[in-house]
């Protein structure tokens, strides 16, 4: 028997300043579903999403959810106002009970849930509101960029949850690894439409480029027979006047058909000019090291950067990625050690803050205001790698429309904003590009695009990023910060890194064996039990157990309290029931981290 949907969108219509977003949409959430919902940047993605969620009121048709069905949406950028700490917005929709869940996820996600809301960046907001909706376990939950702001490690801890969840989740995401792990269906939102397609993402570019090439195809059919007829109009119609005006009426039918074809966005006209060659060695390290108090950033580190290279830095938030790259180009002194920068640098930073970016100031006057594209006595032109061009033009280059140019900057998307911010820094030649958390936001086919203008530059790159597919295209070294200001050096991208690291691993592992059968075979009498090496996952798991027995000790003690309460089995049989479950789960695990780090310090100790 088959299952009624989650969820069901009936003739959806949606108009915003006059456009149309969405017309006579339909679509359906079935349990179980894992969806990619993909599109262009301002194709309606998000938009739709909160439609879904009921955030946003379509202007007609239906949005219906099945009765007793939870839907669960995260918010890009979540309103705080009334709690202390990203904590007590977390756990707001919780019972006192089930608080622990939050806690459980915070660690994940690596987050604290004492921060204050205050002082907290979006990227905390982002991840609290992550946690909120992870904690809560709708039945279906709508994620909108749910990478953003994460490290490669936390990214991996919500692929593996997501992928065990029961729940049905439709995804936006542009981050292809994650989205090609996860789904099994896609949504295409193209030119106001909707298409579905019972694959994941996987198989989207597939699909995509077989749609356009049959929409061409069409099109040019089309092209050919409006000029057929129009042909005969021309030529034989003034005989047969009056028995041919069906064929004329067919005729300005296919011209409004044709005319009626909504033309397909256009990508990104970007383009990058290296500027003057610079010399062979760009930068070198000589043995550098960095602390911010008592934090250890970076010990006794070296590299050289040869012109053309591709170095990408990867590593947890807080592991020193981008002290390193501020330190590697100057901006930045090293406490200990030296930097050498090359000859005939000139750079182009893009910053994952988009602090180059005033929200208050227009599109037009962000262009037009910076001294570099300044053009003397022209207010409506810019310089563009020599050039001048006209400030709308050159917007248009970025798939910025006329109407666009006279917004505020605070006005923008994600996506828009990384464009406008490219669109600055394309505008001028470099020959070193230091790319800060470039791919956040932006599009499939913007990404696509990018990839093939760093694989063509002249120059060399510099790129901190968490998307893992984006780093194996571009990479060709990379930087893996370990943390305690160890830094080391790999060939390749993420996956050789990946590769590598654990055929390291291996080897440390099989030497230890090794070297315990050795010692048990030339010694006749061992005075001691040789010491088996830990891994660096074991030693990471060591360390970090200590902290893991406290809390779950902690989540006991609360649990313990609260169903002391002396009416509470009488008043709250369900909260009773669910808080004794919680109890009996977190003495498990506590269980099994004590023996974890009995065994993990035993063979550390030998």
């Amino acid at each position: 028997m088959a299952r009624a949907p989650l969820l069901q969108l009936s003739d959806i219509s949606l108009t915003f300043g006059g456009e149309p977003v969405f017309s006579e949409l339909g679509l359906l959430v079935h349990p179980a579903d894992r969806v990619a919902l993909v599109g262009r940047n301002g194709s309606g993605k998000s938009t739709l999403m909160k439609v879904m969620a009921g955030l946003v009121e379509q202007d007609t048709g239906a949005c219906v959810t099945s009765p007793g069905v939870s839907v669960g949406y995260m918010e890009q950028d979540p309103t705080m106002e009334g709690f202390a700490t990203l904590g007590d917005y977390a756990t707001s929709a919780l019972d006192p009970s089930e608080s622990y869940k939050v806690d459980m996820v915070a660690e994940g996600l690596k987050f604290n849930p004492d921060g204050d809301v205050a002082t907290a960046s979006g990227g905390e907001r982002r991840r609290a509101a992550l946690a909120k909706l992870m904690a809560e376990a709708p039945e279906l939950m709508l994620l909108d960029e749910p990478t953003n702001h994460l490290d490669i490690e936390a990214i991996a801890w919500l692929e593996a949850e997501l992928k065990q969840t029961r729940a049905a989740f439709v995804l936006i995401s542009h981050d292809r690894a994650f989205l090609r792990a996860l789904t099994r269906a896609t949504l295409w939102i193209d030119r106001g439409a909707v298409r579905r397609q019972e694959k994941g993402f996987d198989a989207f570019e597939q699909w995509r480029d077989a749609t356009w090439e049959e929409e061409d195809m069409q099109r040019h059919k089309l092209d050919r027979k409006i000029k057929a007829e129009a042909r005969w109009a021309v030529e034989g119609i003034s005989a047969r006047r009056k028995r041919n005006q069906g064929r004329v009426r067919a005729l300005q039918e296919l011209r409004a058909d044709r005319a009626g074809m909504i033309k397909r966005q256009g990508g990104a006209a970007m383009a990058l000019e290296a500027g003057p060659t610079s010399g062979k060695k760009v930068m070198e390290a000589i043995g550098i090291s960095k602390r911010y108090g008592d934090k250890l950033i970076l010990k006794d580190f070296s590299l050289t950067i040869q012109r053309k290279d591709r170095i990408a830095f990867v590593g947890p938030n807080g592991a020193g990625k981008t002290t390193l790259l501020n330190m590697l180009t100057g901006q930045v002194s090293p406490d200990e050690g030296q930097i050498k920068l090359g000859t005939n640098l000139e750079l182009a930073i893009f910053d994952q803050s988009r602090a180059q970016l005033d929200p208050d100031m227009t599109l037009w006057d962000s262009l037009t205001g910076d001294k570099d594209m300044a053009v003397s006595g022209k207010a409506d032109q810019v310089m563009v790698r020599g050039e001048p061009r006209h400030v709308i033009g050159y917007l248009k280059d970025f798939l910025f429309d006329e109407r666009q140019a006279r917004a505020p900057v605070r006005s923008l998307s994600g996506g828009e904003k990384a464009r406008l911010l490219l669109a600055k820094i394309m505008a001028r030649s470099s020959n070193v590009l230091v790319l800060d958390e470039p791919t956040n936001d932006l599009d499939v086919e913007t990404l696509d695009l990018m990839q093939d203008l760093l694989g063509e530059y002249d120059g060399t790159v510099l790129l901190v990023s968490h998307d893992r597919d984006f780093l194996d295209r571009v990479a060709s070294t990379t930087i893996a910060m370990e943390g305690d200001g160890r830094a080391t050096v790999y060939a390749g991208g993420w996956s050789d890194y990946q590769s590598q690291r654990s055929a390291v691993a291996a080897s440390v592992e099989a030497s230890a064996l090794q070297a315990k059968q050795e010692s048990k075979t030339t010694t006749p009498e061992p005075a001691a039990k040789p010491v088996e090496a830990l891994s660096f996952t074991q030693k990471h798991r060591l360390e970090a157990l200590p902290a893991e027995i406290d809390r779950l000790n902690a989540e006991i003690a609360k649990l313990e309290a609260y169903l002391a309460q002396p009416d509470l089995y009488t008043a709250e049989p369900v909260k009773f029931a669910k808080a004794t479950e919680g109890l009996v789960e977190r003495q498990q695990l506590l269980a099994q981290a004590e023996e974890e780090w009995l065994e993990l310090a035993e063979r550390a100790e030998g």
